[in-house]
């Protein structure tokens, strides 16, 4: 040992610094160059002597020196326990460049914490990977089934809900049910026993997708912002019978009997009559047939996969999940992780009878009569308390009861549940610097919502702060998941961090409002002091709906003093209809200040809620000041919800730079913008695809692909077929955006028409959407949609926030657009998808209309426009105030 530490000190004196930085890779075997206990860590003697260090080379009959590291991660926890009690410095766990496979979840304890003003170090080089899967190889092509490829299942493998192709999430099997269904008690009747001569229907999943209904898009599922799955439990004949009890928690809720139509639960509709549609089915070897999909045959122990263009099995690294956690620390102390990767790990509940029963955010109803008693509380005989306290879905990381924990500069990906859990009494925690995407369902977890208790209790989570972080393409699989969910917790920041191209809300907050929507109060709890400051979140809710760039529910303090704190983020391009910032019910003493909000669908600022009132008569107490969007709200003061100093946005340019310069990652994290993670062609494909017919062509309007794989989409390939003829066209991501549809002419009146969608990047196409319902082209009568309601302008010095509802009446198709003229001349035409779903609701649009002269009067008209033509104005005026 004094030998070796001669050696190294005399390398390091004799060479440079910049020699001295590379001495330190080469022969300690780390790129730990980031870490504050790095390079003069190693230099020290006695940093040196309690230094742990593992390598995937390494062996663990080896001491864990630099020239003699161990391999396992288990071996240097071990190591790290008989040191951690005598540290007089940091101690750190050296991670070598290259792939730990863990056969079994990395388990830590108080025992493998710091100790003694000192911190326990797991320093990755940033190549580093913690891996919980295991390579798939020996393909081979199958017999009679041309392009289709299978391999031998690897030892240990019994399930898992996901493969990776060179880094890359592929699909796993699905497409259309082949026959039509009827919903019974337990499950359905076939029109056919197709499925009952299916290879192994038992591994068979039905796929619920919400979202609101347009054109001729179902809205499946438990409400907008929800995706259940439920297996089959058998096929026999034409009776399917599905899991339980997967199958009641997704269809059956208790009614309140003096309030009709209103389930216990109150969250999503109380008759579930028509979420009983499955969208599709998953998982079968009967429905490979697109490249990129894949099967695990369970029975014969056989991976199926059907490569696309370009790939070579023989030399592609093909990985499959087997752990479920990849670290599980509880009760840890003092201790920090940097530097990793996080990858390679399922969850796999939802293929059992247990299913996926989501009710919000990635929270499910379980348990044998989950429906009829979980979370109900007082509301039902044996109801579970407290209120809405649902199950929450694992993390592949997870903490609990930490304290003083810290994850930084590294990249959780490829996961199959949760990435990061900071639950149960975490308590002064960071999650900083970190890359967040291709993750099944939520992205961090911090706290939950089964113990809404004093902040004096052991299991209060506090002081935790998830800052500068870069959240992108997720989720995968369970898509009503979120970026960053936030339960009961105190003094919390959630800051700095940039959420973008995400599937449905990007920050989630507080719970248990519920109550509000039958005059009760909101679930009591401990929260307070929490922040969400200076994000910069766009592109979300692209694929579910009524959600938030920023979603809070229920009560968050006693007071607007120490009640939550929206300030300084800029929240833009919201596709899914809902709000920007999102105050649901029983949302209380909530501020939201000094944002800059643009481009939503519906609202900026959704306000307040007003079945509740308490005994002194307010509704719930919300500050919303000094923020810059486009609704144009006037100030007012109603029973305790305050709205004052809003300034309309004509431009987002026209925005304050400092906030705009503010929000999203600080300077030192920017980085993280530009480090890859997969990469390729889209990774998914388009979702919820939607068209109805004119005369000679079709309209198509789709959800857009969010994990496009680090190259961004630049154009969308639409595809109509019908009666043996094929038709394509092209749609730039630009005109998309803009337009929110394609339209297909030269079609053959009289032939139905199913369309698929693509994405396409710089690398190549995804693969097709699932196809829309059938559509068949035909002259119209001509009828026109009828006039905008409640159209009015509410007016600045300069410019006016235009809002009207739509027409109740289409005419012969859906509204594409809508018109407004100026009395100064001019003619502003309204595209985009909040053209296309505010209409089916009938929720209100939002424009503004600027270069208007101050103190002057004028009149404004608002037309729908559909593919027959324009209907009738809406007619209003307004005069414009001095400057």
């Amino acid at each position: 040992m004094d030998a070796e530490r001669s050696y190294v000190s005399s390398m390091l004196t004799k060479w440079g610094s910049k020699r001295r930085r590379t001495a330190v890779v080469v022969l300690l075997g780390v790129g730990a160059l980031l870490a504050p206990t790095g390079p003069v860590a190693a230099a020290d003697p006695d940093a040196a002597s309690q230094d742990v260090y593992v390598s995937p080379a390494g062996s663990d009959r080896a001491p864990g020196t630099a020239r003699r590291p161990v391999r396992t991660l288990d071996k240097a926890r071990d190591l790290v326990r008989q040191r951690a009690p005598h540290l007089t410095r940091d101690l750190t766990v050296h991670l070598a460049p290259g792939v730990f496979r863990l056969a079994q979840p990395l388990r830590l304890d108080a025992r493998d914490s710091g100790g003694n003003g000192h911190r326990v170090i797991w320093q990755g080089s940033g190549d580093t990977e913690l891996n919980g899967g295991l390579r798939v190889t020996g393909w081979r092509a199958v017999p009679g089934r041309p392009g289709l490829f299978a391999a031998p299942a690897p030892a240990g493998l019994d399930n898992t809900r996901q493969l990776y192709v060179d880094g890359v999430r592929e699909q796993r099997a699905r497409g259309p049910l082949p026959v039509t269904v009827k919903a019974t008690a337990t499950g359905y009747t076939a029109s056919a026993d197709t499925l009952a001569h299916w290879r192994n229907p038992k591994d068979v999943e039905f796929v619920y997708t919400a979202g609101e209904a347009l054109w001729n898009i179902q809205r499946d599922g438990l409400g907008q912002w929800t995706e259940p799955r439920c297996p089959l439990a058998a096929a026999e004949g034409t009776t399917i019978t599905m899991a339980q009890p997967c199958w009641d928690n997704s269809t059956k809720r208790v009614l309140f009997p003096d309030i009709p139509g209103r389930s216990v639960n109150m969250v999503g509709p109380a008759d579930l009559t028509n979420g009983r549609h499955p969208t599709y089915a998953e998982n079968a070897f009967e429905l490979l047939d697109t490249p990129g999909e894949w099967y695990l045959d369970r029975a014969a122990h056989v991976v199926y996969y059907l490569p696309k263009p370009g790939q070579d099995l023989r030399r592609a690294d093909v990985e499959v999940p087997v752990l479920e956690k990849l670290v599980d620390a509880q009760g840890i102390h003092d201790v920090a992780f940097r530097g990793l990767r996080f990858s390679y790990a399922t969850w796999l509940t939802p293929s059992s009878p247990e299913g996926f029963s989501e009710i919000q955010a990635g929270y499910t109803i379980t348990g044998a009569d989950g429906w009829a008693v979980q979370g109900l509380c007082q509301f039902v005989p044996g109801g579970t308390c407290p209120y809405a306290s649902w199950t929450r879905e694992p993390a592949n990381v997870s903490v609990s009861h930490g304290r003083r924990v810290e994850f930084s500069d590294s990249v959780f990906a490829h996961l199959g549940g949760a990435g990061l859990d900071l639950i149960d009494g975490t308590k002064e925690s960071q999650v900083r610097g970190d890359v967040f995407t291709d993750i099944s369902g939520n992205g961090v977890q911090v706290g939950g919502v089964d113990k809404p208790v004093t902040d004096t209790d052991a299991d209060v989570v506090r002081d935790v702060v998830v800052t500068d972080n870069h959240l992108y393409g997720l989720p995968r699989e369970f898509h009503g998941g979120v970026p960053i969910v936030n339960g009961y917790t105190v003094r919390n920041t959630i800051s700095h961090n940039q959420i973008d191209h995400v599937g449905y809300s990007a920050i989630s907050l507080g719970w248990g409002g519920w109550p509000d929507k039958i005059k009760k109060p909101a679930t009591p709890n401990l929260s307070h002091d929490n922040a969400v400051s200076d994000n910069l979140i766009f592109d979300y809710m692209l694929m579910l709906d009524d959600g938030g760039g920023i979603y809070t529910q229920g009560i968050t303090g006693t007071s607007l003093e120490n009640g939550e704190k929206v300030t300084g983020n800029v929240v833009h391009d919201q596709w899914g209809l809902g709000k920007a910032v999102y105050t649901d019910n029983g949302n209380t003493y909530e501020t939201v200040r000094g944002n800059v909000l643009y481009r939503t669908a519906y609202f900026n600022v959704g306000t307040v809620h007003v079945d509740y009132r308490d005994d002194l008569g307010n509704n719930d107490p919300t500050l919303v000041e000094d923020n810059y969007w486009e609704q144009g709200d006037r100030d007012k003061t109603d029973k305790g919800a305050i709205t004052r100093g809003n300034k309309l946005l004509a431009h987002p340019s026209d925005a304050p730079a400092a906030i705009v310069a503010n929000a999203g990652l600080e300077p030192a994290y920017r980085g993280l913008l530009s480090r890859r993670v997969g990469g390729g062609a889209p990774a998914e494909a388009p979702s919820r695809v939607g068209t109805f017919a004119a005369d000679g062509k079709l309209y198509a309007t789709w959800n857009p692909t969010f994990a496009f794989n680090n190259a961004p989409v630049t154009a969308y390939v639409v595809t109509a077929s019908g009666n043996g003829r094929t038709l394509t066209a092209t749609i730039s991501a630009v005109d998309f955006a803009k337009r929110a549809y394609a339209e297909i002419s030269g079609l053959t009146n009289g032939t139905p028409y199913t369309v698929t969608v693509a994405a396409r990047n710089a690398y190549g196409t995804s693969e097709p959407s699932l196809p829309a319902a059938p559509v068949t082209p035909g002259p119209t009568p001509g009828a026109l949609p009828g006039a905008p309601t409640s159209a009015r302008a509410l007016p600045s010095a300069t410019a006016a926030s235009i809002r009207w509802n739509p027409p109740a009446a289409t005419g012969d198709t859906p509204v594409l657009a809508y018109t407004i003229t100026v009395s100064d001349g001019r003619t502003i035409t309204v595209e985009g998808r909040d053209a296309l779903v505010t209409q089916p609701t009938i929720k209100g649009m939002t424009r503004v209309v600027d270069n208007l002269k101050p103190a002057t009067a004028y009149t404004f008209t608002v037309a729908a426009v559909t593919a027959t033509g324009t209907g009738p104005s809406a007619t209003f005026t307004a005069t414009t105030p001095t400057a």
